[in-house]
């Protein structure tokens, strides 16, 4: 006798069935790397599960997943690219002035939830809002380096304020 096979209703269930090994060999190929391909894979579905509501309108449930997977795929590089900057910037410094290994955590820490705030900034608001906040630059100086004027500026800043509070900074 054999066992009947349940088949689940659920359409979370049912596109991750469905495409959870598609969308986990198309990010192999993307990132030539099985251990980041398999965690952007659950991560897309995680996203998935969030935002489940959207699911009943979905005509291209590939396109759909790549669109997903592909935003996840920048934020890996850019928080890579984050760290790699940091530990560029460890290596200038002399031993004796090097953060412990607990105090290097929580700075990345800090810059990922940092990026995490801006990151929906368009990148000129970002690079005012950051020149003036960690270079410690006058308006008019990122007015140069930025080669907008100073209102712009003035608004750019505000706007990362903005963010910043709505985010939760």
């Amino acid at each position: 006798m054999s066992t009947p096979v349940l088949v689940s209703a659920d359409p979370v269930h049912l596109l991750y069935h469905d495409h959870h090994r598609w969308l986990q060999n198309w990010l192999r190929a993307k990132l030539g790397n099985t251990f980041d391909a398999a965690d952007l894979a659950q991560d897309t579905f995680v996203r998935v599960l969030r935002h489940r509501h959207e699911l009943d309108r979905l005509l291209e449930p590939r396109a759909y997943l790549t669109t997903i997977a592909r935003r996840l795929m920048l934020n890996l590089f850019r928080r890579r690219s984050l760290e790699q900057a940091y530990l560029d910037a460890l290596a200038c410094l002399p031993e004796a002035m090097a953060p412990s290994p607990e105090q290097r955590l929580t700075i990345l820490q800090a810059l990922h939830e940092i990026d995490d705030m801006l990151a929906g900034l368009p990148r000129p608001t970002r690079q005012a809002f950051l020149m003036a906040q960690i270079e410690g630059l006058s308006h008019a100086e990122i007015a140069t380096r930025l080669k907008v004027s100073l209102r712009t500026v003035h608004r750019y800043i505000v706007r990362g304020y903005e963010q910043c509070i709505l985010t939760g900074g």
